[in-house]
């Protein structure tokens, strides 16, 4: 059985659904994890606290540092005040993916 990934390769980048948890011990990628309805998400755990953006500005530096990409091409496109997120990295989708794959399995 194939698993579903939490991202796809879109014409400007890639799209990550996340599952964000704030206030955690440290700042890390956790794994691929299957909703109830099925669509997958990314669990990532911050320690920053989720107010005034701090949470999410987190995710995105991880994301950068994990990825070799600049802060600056990535966004949060949805759910900006809510667990569930989607964000989009700017660059080559393909081989956004692909990094992105290889920090999954490096993690599980």
């Amino acid at each position: 059985m194939t698993k579903t990934l939490p991202w796809a390769v879109e014409p400007e980048g890639l799209v990550v659904a996340v599952r964000l948890t704030p206030k955690a011990g440290q700042d890390a990628f956790d794994a691929v994890e299957a909703l109830s309805d099925g669509r997958a998400v990314l669990k990532v755990r911050v320690r920053a606290a989720p107010r005034e953006g701090e949470a999410n500005a987190a995710l995105l530096r991880l994301l950068s540092k994990a990825l070799k990409v600049p802060v600056s091409r990535i966004s949060i496109v949805s759910g900006a005040s809510a667990r569930l997120k989607r964000v989009r990295i700017a660059g080559e989708g393909p081989a956004l993916a692909a990094a992105m794959g290889r920090i999954v399995g490096e993690e599980r």
